[in-house]
């Protein structure tokens, strides 16, 4: 039996910001994957439960009038990949999202959990940070929007108010047109397996030049972290072998990989650097590119 002292079905996302507000320490639960497995061993601080899941407000998957992809906390990874391959869009988000857990996991497990916990691993968050995402929150008093590279605050840690919720993440029309993006993760075991270092590029060309390239890394760092001087330097730089060499050594520059008991920190280097070149290469075929030597 799980020591839950108190348990809250909420009926709508207005309800369940009304009672995180009226009791303090109650944590939001949806799919379960993670506040379950953490309950069962025996983790404090998850007395008191809000129930989101299945919310329509936090279901939805909609194109703005703008073009801009909304989609909701609460969608299932298992649904949100369906929607993207559907219409081939975001090929990166969508191997991310594919590299989360096993099948039951992406079927429960959501978008808004995955970025919530905090995890410098998660699998969702160096795509989401190439796309210029922005979290959606809503709380007692209002709602805001933040990117989600600015949402992470460290290790399993986010800036957010004991009574707010996140309700959406927003990808801009601009991340959806004329992109190549690719995302790549290195694990121990191909499957089920948190990452050792998570990559994701995504990248516009023009005349066969960089016209704007976004290289993001997970667990490179204390948190999911952009390589933003490094795109400031390629951009404008011809599509060439020798640059994507340059690109693998920049940018170790920008991050900090660290010891554990997963990996060293100079296995991780090399991985950071392999990874760079390799995911580096097919955004950019899949941009159209044209290798030069």
């Amino acid at each position: 039996m799980f020591p839950i002292e108190q348990y809250h079905r909420a009926n709508d996302v207005a309800d369940a910001c009304r009672f995180l507000f009226e009791n303090p320490g109650s944590k939001l639960i949806a799919g379960g994957t993670d506040i379950l497995v953490r309950l069962r061993e025996g983790k404090t601080g998850f007395g008191s439960l809000v129930d989101i899941h299945n919310l329509d407000e936090l279901t939805c998957i909609t194109l703005s009038p703008q073009g801009d992809l909304q989609v909701g906390s609460g969608v299932t990874f298992t649904r949100l990949i369906q929607y993207l391959q559907k219409d081939g869009l975001l090929p990166a988000l969508v191997e991310g999202a594919s590299s989360i857990g096993g099948p039951q996991v992406r079927n429960m497990a959501t978008l808004g959990g995955n970025i919530c916990n905090g995890a410098p691993s998660a699998d969702s968050a160096a795509p989401l940070l190439v796309f210029d995402c922005q979290v959606t929150l809503q709380g007692h008093s209002g709602t805001r929007q933040v990117l989600v590279e600015e949402f992470y605050a460290g290790p399993g840690k986010i800036h957010i108010e004991p009574d707010e919720m996140v309700t959406c993440f927003t990808i801009p029309a601009n991340s959806l047109q004329n992109t190549g993006s690719h995302f790549y993760k290195y694990a121990m075991r191909k499957a089920m397996d948190i990452a050792t270092i998570g990559c994701a590029v995504a990248c516009k060309l023009e005349d066969n030049r960089i016209k704007q390239l976004k290289l993001a890394y997970t667990v490179a760092a204390p948190v999911p972290k952009r390589c933003r001087v490094l795109e400031e330097q390629v951009q404008g730089q011809p599509i060439s072998k020798k640059l994507i060499s340059e690109i693998s050594s920049m940018a170790l520059e920008e991050l900090s990989p660290r010891n554990s008991w997963r990996a060293s920190k100079a296995f991780r280097e090399h991985i950071i650097r392999t990874l760079a070149d390799r995911v580096v290469t097919e955004a950019i075929v899949r941009a159209g590119g044209k290798l030069e030597k």
